[in-house]
């Protein structure tokens, strides 16, 4: 589990649901988005200083730093591919290819939608579903809402359906 405060990825033991580990995720800040690739135990954090840190999931171990886009909420792997997505609040999309569990690189930063975060992956036709909306002025802050988020316009909401060409 990603932990945004602290910058750090927390192992949570499913029989004990206990903490069993804390590994560091510097460079990284704000960790949003988490996906793994079961397989080859790598685990993907999304940044949100538009850094994906990559971390074997058995030691902790930092395996690599890629850049992603800006604002990122959601991550998904997808096996068959070999690629992790990052889906960022500044109109991208991120793919970072896996050449090997050692290796990552990023294919591209795909334009999508602003305020683009939220994500799912289809594993059977691998297609990519994002979720946005438009949004309106952000109001000012006040003691309440220090830090307050838009207000989302009515009959805004759009799902983008990205599909892979084969």
């Amino acid at each position: 589990m990603n932990i945004e405060d602290t910058a750090e990825l927390v192992v949570i033991g499913q029989t004990a649901n206990a903490v069993q580990g804390r590994w560091p995720l510097a460079p990284c800040t704000n960790p949003m988005g988490l996906a793994i690739d079961a397989a080859h135990r790598r685990l993907f954090s999304a940044c949100d200083n538009r850094k994906m840190v990559i971390l074997d999931a058995q030691s902790g171990r930092q395996v690599a730093v890629v850049p992603i886009g800006g604002a990122p909420d959601g991550a998904a792997f997808d096996p068959n591919f070999g690629i992790v997505f990052s889906s960022n609040g500044d109109g991208t999309l991120t793919l970072v290819h896996e050449d090997d569990p050692e290796h990552f690189t990023v294919m591209a930063n795909v334009p999508t939608q602003d305020k683009v975060r939220t994500l799912a992956l289809d594993p059977v036709s691998h297609s990519i579903y994002l979720v946005s909306a438009s949004f309106g002025p952000t109001p000012a802050p006040t003691g309440e809402q220090p830090n307050p988020r838009p207000p989302m316009i009515p009959n805004s909401f759009t799902i983008i359906v990205m599909a892979p060409k084969y």
